[in-house]
């Protein structure tokens, strides 16, 4: 019998504190859109935040929503929006063994708005939510730029 594949690839959660400076120092100004790639746990993982657990368990993908509900009302209030939500699956370029369950286009007015979500505690208050959905993300910041030629 042939033993279950296990993923031994890093997962991304959080950023570091490297990233964080990096992006800092990019120096984006402006509007500014996260391309999120989200690989969602199959049920929801509350361990960290037993306070936000529902009564009976939930998938990641219910989990998540719920972080959307919560978080949506912050983003429009601060002058951004949800410009997307999106199904993923399977790269058509990309690894074969590689899948992103959904796929967010995160608009922010610009990157010091983005960053003062983390010093907003109503918000960090349902940051669990996010936790317990996710497996795996990605997250990269996206700068308007135009075609060089």
């Amino acid at each position: 019998m042939t033993a279950p594949f296990v993923d031994k690839r890093p997962a991304y959660i959080v950023p570091t504190m490297e990233a964080g400076r990096d992006f800092i120092l990019r120096g984006i100004e402006g509007e500014i859109v996260m391309l999120n790639l989200l690989r969602l746990r199959e049920t929801a993982d509350y361990s960290d935040h037993p306070d936000l657990a529902p009564a009976q368990p939930i998938s990641g993908r219910a989990a998540y929503d719920r972080y959307i509900a919560h978080t949506l009302p912050f983003l429009e209030a601060s002058g951004g929006g949800l410009d997307l939500v999106a199904e993923g699956g399977a790269f058509l370029i990309g690894p074969p063994d590689e899948r992103w369950d959904l796929v967010l286009l995160v608009r922010q007015k610009d990157a010091a708005t983005f960053l003062a979500f983390e010093e907003n505690a109503a918000y960090v208050a349902g940051i669990g939510h996010r936790t317990a959905a996710i497996q795996d993300s990605r997250l990269l910041p996206l700068s308007g730029a135009t075609p060089q030629g």
